[in-house]
């Protein structure tokens, strides 16, 4: 069975959980004050003073009333749940006390793995640019390293006030634009999209810069886990033309996650190690203004966003000129800023 929807309760779906995310935020801050979740300054953070986090629960929260009222009980659906509850939990224990991130890998794969083994969500095979791949068997261990990827790039993005929230959204509106454009509203991935759009959205009103409260692992890593899914079911049902799409529009976290396991790797530090030297990071030092910094990777974001809706509807020659676009701004970054290697002061 599939979540019933049309385009007159699209608004609808994005409203209920918008406005419970509104509700529910303050009330999660309250929350993450009298347990200490509580995001310290520290000399590779950006902001100065102590703030609440673990805002992502009610981004969770909201999320799973919505699916209350616009869900139907099914394999996937619980499957989605139950990896999503795993990975609020491991978020929220986070967000009080630091856990070390090779057992976060564990946790996030135990949660990936029942969503791909028990909900059948894998990748049975990928095309794009004319080529097909078939993986069989191989396709369920790709999905579950698929989704622990996205989860760990949406988390290493959400440095600044209202960044990973907003390419987040950005990734939301794309995904439901091109399933609109395509005529292919329905899919539990739509429906999905739609509830965790408004539910992010809800939240970005108290993220944003200044935030009041910060979303914490609980939300990053949340948002990769649902996002991941939301690329999964999309290709399989081929709400997108391929799996190049959704990877494509989350180009910015994914470029960030592998430039910095190459910067760890070049100076000989263990992967999982965290430094100050991400896109956001590198921005930050050329501007000098968070606002400005996380307006910029918005607007890489929607380049990417734009260029895999002509993708999408076949306007290749248009998103070829702007990828070419993309890929210039994205060389100019680096020879620019020491997010690969330090350069020479001078």
């Amino acid at each position: 069975m599939q979540f019933q929807i049309n385009g007159n309760n699209i608004f609808m779906i994005i409203m209920l959980t918008f406005i419970i995310s509104l509700i529910m935020v303050p009330i999660i801050k309250k929350l993450a004050l009298h347990v200490g979740a509580i995001d310290k300054p520290d000399n590779r953070k950006v902001h100065k003073k102590p703030m609440p986090t673990m805002g992502g629960l009610a981004i969770f929260i909201s999320f799973v009333i919505g699916c209350i009222f616009f869900g139907e009980v099914n394999t996937q659906m619980i499957s989605i749940l139950l990896g999503g509850i795993i990975i609020i939990l491991l978020g929220i224990f986070d967000d009080i006390n630091s856990i070390k991130a090779r057992y976060k890998f564990i946790v996030q794969i135990i949660a990936a793995s029942i969503v791909v083994i028990y909900g059948g969500i894998y990748l049975p095979q990928l095309s794009a640019f004319g080529l097909n791949l078939t993986f069989g068997t191989w396709g369920y261990p790709l999905a579950i390293i698929f989704i622990v990827a996205i989860i760990n790039a949406i988390n290493l993005i959400d440095g600044l006030d209202g960044l990973a929230a907003g390419i987040s959204s950005i990734y939301f509106v794309t995904i439901g634009i091109i399933a609109f454009m395509l005529n292919r509203i329905g899919g539990l991935d739509i429906t999905l999209t739609l509830l965790i759009l408004g539910a992010t959205l809800g939240f970005l009103v108290y993220n944003f810069s200044p935030a009041s409260i910060f979303m914490g692992d609980t939300g990053s890593m949340f948002l990769g886990y649902i996002i991941s899914i939301i690329a999964l079911l999309g290709y399989k049902a081929t709400t997108v033309t391929s799996l190049f799409v959704p990877i494509l529009i989350l180009f910015l976290p994914i470029l960030d996650t592998v430039l910095a396991i190459f910067r760890r790797v070049l100076k000989g530090e263990n992967i999982g190690s965290p430094d100050k030297e991400h896109i956001h990071h590198q921005l930050l030092k050329l501007n000098k203004s968070p606002r400005k910094t996380v307006f910029i990777m918005y607007g890489v974001s929607i380049l990417c966003a734009s260029i895999s809706i002509f993708y999408s509807l076949g306007d290749n020659q248009l998103a070829i000129l702007l990828y070419i676009l993309l890929m210039l701004i994205i060389v100019v970054l680096i020879f620019k800023t020491d997010i690969l290697f330090k350069h020479q002061k001078k």
